[in-house]
C-alpha cells in the first residue's frame, strides 16, 4: 500500500508540474545591465557567432542594434586546433583532440571593457577507413563545441555581476 501511495504522489506532482506549464527560467542569474545586449563580430555569419546568438536568444538576452546606451558582447578572436594524442601500430592517427578557444568582451555603456574567454577541448577517434563518417562526426563534435564556448562566455558574463557592481560605486 505505501509504495502504491509514493507512486501515486510521483505520478501526481509530475503532472502537476506539467500540466501547469512549469519550465526552468533561463537568464535570471544574468545581471540586469547585461538583459540587453548588442552582438558584435568580424563575421556575424561565423559559426561561432551564431552559436553565441542562439545561446543569447535561449537565455532570454535581448539582441539590439548598436547604441550607446547599451552593453557590447564583441567576440574578439576564435581559434582552433587539434593536435594527435595517440597514434595506431601502423603508424597512423589514432585520436585527436579537437580544442576551441575563444576570446570576448563585454563593453559597458560607461566604456569599461570586461575580457572573457572560454576553453574547450575535445577527443576525436579518427579511423581513416570511415572518413566520410568521419568527417560529419567531427563536423558535429566542432558546432557542439560552438554550443559550449557559447554557455561558457554567458555564465563568465554572469560573473561579471560584481565587477560591475563595483565599478558602479
Amino acid at each position: 500500500m505505501l509504495k502504491q501511495l509514493k507512486k501515486f504522489t510521483f505520478v501526481t506532482a509530475i503532472a502537476a508540474l506539467t500540466a501547469c506549464g512549469f519550465h526552468f527560467q533561463n537568464g535570471q542569474l544574468i545581471p540586469q545591465e547585461l538583459q540587453t545586449l548588442t552582438l558584435e563580430s568580424s563575421d556575424q555569419y561565423s559559426d561561432m557567432a551564431m552559436a553565441m546568438r542562439k545561446q543569447l536568444q535561449l537565455n532570454n538576452i535581448n539582441l539590439v542594434e548598436a547604441s550607446p546606451d547599451v552593453p557590447v558582447l564583441r567576440l574578439n578572436k576564435t581559434s582552433t586546433d587539434d593536435e594527435v594524442v595517440s597514434v595506431f601500430k601502423q603508424g597512423r592517427e589514432a585520436e585527436k583532440m579537437l580544442m576551441l578557444e575563444v576570446s570576448a568582451s563585454v563593453k559597458m555603456p560607461n566604456r569599461a571593457a570586461y575580457p572573457i574567454s572560454a576553453k574547450v577541448n575535445r577527443t576525436f577517434f579518427d579511423n581513416s577507413r570511415a572518413a566520410l563518417a568521419k568527417s560529419s562526426e567531427k563536423e558535429i563534435i566542432w558546432n557542439d563545441m560552438r554550443e559550449q564556448a557559447a554557455r561558457q562566455l554567458i555564465s563568465k558574463m554572469v560573473a561579471l555581476q560584481h565587477q560591475i557592481k563595483n565599478d558602479k560605486q
